[in-house]
């Protein structure tokens, strides 16, 4: 897989995980303002763009796991911290939310 082919496939899960964070922040402020339905879908949304992040991931992960030299991309690099993170935004949005419903 050459660099341009590694730097696209950053470019897309920086765009997915993009989403889903945002989405994520969207349903914090739903259930901040006790819109519980509302939130759950976000998070459904987020969810959506978070596998598609992880496809491109898997395609990248299965080149290299069949041999395949895989160029260095800062691209790439700044995707997977932007998924690393958006997957922690995600463990801590399901307990706040729930800490909302709670508080309702």
């Amino acid at each position: 897989m050459n660099r341009d082919e590694v730097q696209l496939l950053g470019f897309e899960i920086v765009a997915y995980a993009g989403d889903a964070h945002s989405k994520l922040l969207e349903a914090l402020n739903a259930a901040k303002d006790s819109e519980f339905d509302k939130a759950e879908q976000l998070v459904e949304e987020a969810n959506e763009c978070i596998a598609n992040a992880h496809k491109a991931q898997t395609n990248l992960l299965a080149q290299e796991a069949k041999g395949e030299d895989i160029a260095y991309s800062i691209t790439m690099i700044h995707g997977q911290d932007h998924l690393m993170t958006t997957l922690l935004l995600k463990d801590l949005m399901k307990h706040l939310i729930e800490l909302y419903k709670k508080g309702s």
